[in-house]
């Protein structure tokens, strides 16, 4: 049940993503086919996230350190650009333009709206 909560929770992040930034785009007319669309792309989002980022992190490790860290916001929105790609060759509704600024911005805006919803949610350890 938790992993289908995380999953909503992405898709809402994506949602609103592109609600907000220009550059990304569900081009789904019926709204259906959008939430379809982004519950598809944020099991893409996780899916890539799962297995990319635990290699990335580990070879890229003095680029993390480096740069404090901020190498993290290349890595995110190359990471979202893509999903972008994958969601393409799945003839899934989901674009993004370009990786600056909207690969860059809308990977930041989805994980600090994926952080306040999963807030918001609780885990189920509290019991």
């Amino acid at each position: 049940m938790g992993i289908l909560i995380r999953l909503v929770i992405t898709a809402v992040s994506l949602w609103i993503t592109t609600l907000v930034i220009d550059g990304i785009h569900v081009t789904t007319a019926s709204l259906g086919g959008k939430v379809g669309t982004l519950l598809l792309v944020a099991a893409i989002f996780g899916i890539v996230n799962a297995v990319l980022r635990p290699i990335i992190k580990t070879i890229g490790c003095g680029l993390y350190v480096l740069t404090l860290g901020l190498i993290s916001v290349i890595v995110n929105g190359l990471l979202f650009m893509l999903v972008s790609w994958i969601a393409d060759q799945f003839d899934l509704a989901f674009h993004v333009d370009n990786f600056w600024p909207s690969a860059v911005l809308g990977a930041l805006l989805v994980g600090v709206v994926s952080w306040l919803l999963n807030m918001l949610v609780p885990d189920g350890g509290d019991d």
